[in-house]
């Protein structure tokens, strides 16, 4: 581990992987997956810009969000792995937390959208205009005011260690190096994450359940297998999001691991957004026809 002065103000990132024979594997592993969701929504961006017909939510802003949601954090992971420099300047560590949450937030809500183009496609065009998606644009991207709020919480009393245990400036493990009570922000996040995550998710999984009810009831066989398969796989996506964000995000401290911490953000920091071009777009009818 590097020298580290414990009166600088900078952080030390522990990283995902300790020191074992496998974490140069696990290394290139989330490097190949970093750079198949950097080609997969370079890709969509591309393609939107050439089929107007491609101009909406899903696809334009969903893109542009998983581009820059996995690139503020996994490069800064992958650098301090491969050069050894764990340190992380106070700025940059807010600046790291600000853009996280500010775009997890427009995430969660683009779920939302994605639902309605999926599930209900008849519905779609007439039931989000051009003044619905401006009014969803700027709502979700509001969600910078709360990161703001949270990344204010960095101006705290720290103890001597400022050695974060997790890949990134993530705020929870943060303000478990505070040298105060911190029981009155561990409460705030606790109600912002379940208005933010625990009832959209339900909210979701109810309005597929529904769909899902409704295609059981559908004479076709054929019909019935084609929007299984979708649903159950759009889903699943959104569950590898919401359920190991809101469980790391609602567990009391004397609950939490820091090893269970880490893999669970794997899934909605890395995965998701390498996910979501394929399962998003590259299975829909309007994309295979702009790529021909």
């Amino acid at each position: 581990m590097e020298s580290y002065n414990e009166t600088s103000t900078d952080f030390l990132l522990l990283g995902l992987f300790p020191p074992s024979r496998i974490d140069v594997f696990l290394f290139i592993l989330i490097i190949l997956i970093f750079l198949m969701a950097l080609i997969g929504n370079l890709s969509m961006i591309f393609l939107i810009l050439l089929d107007t017909h491609l101009h909406t939510p899903m696809y334009s802003q969903l893109s542009l969000i998983d581009l820059n949601y996995i690139s503020n954090i996994v490069p800064k992971m992958a650098s301090n792995f491969q050069f050894g420099i764990k340190s992380i300047s106070f700025i940059g560590c807010g600046v790291q937390s600000f853009f996280f949450l500010t775009l997890a937030g427009v995430e969660a809500s683009m779920a939302c959208d994605c639902y309605a183009a999926i599930c209900l496609p008849l519905h779609y065009p007439i039931r989000v205009s051009k003044s619905l998606c401006l009014l969803m644009t700027t709502g979700s991207w509001n969600g910078s005011i709360n990161a703001c709020v949270h990344t204010a919480a960095l101006h705290m009393p720290y103890c001597r260690s400022r050695a974060i245990n997790h890949f990134f400036c993530d705020l929870i493990a943060i303000v478990a190096l505070a040298c105060m009570d911190t029981w009155i922000y561990e409460y705030t996040v606790f109600v912002r994450s379940t208005l933010f995550l625990v009832f959209p998710f339900i909210g979701i999984t109810c309005s597929y359940c529904h769909v899902l009810l409704a295609v059981y009831c559908m004479p076709s066989s054929e019909g019935k297998k084609k929007t299984y398969s979708t649903c159950s796989t759009h889903l699943t996506v959104v569950t590898l999001y919401y359920a190991p964000f809101a469980y790391n995000y609602l567990r009391p401290r004397s609950f939490r691991s820091p090893t269970v911490d880490k893999v669970l953000a794997v899934f909605y920091i890395v995965l998701t957004p390498m996910l979501n071009p394929v399962i998003y777009s590259l299975r829909n009818k309007q994309v295979m026809g702009a790529l021909r």
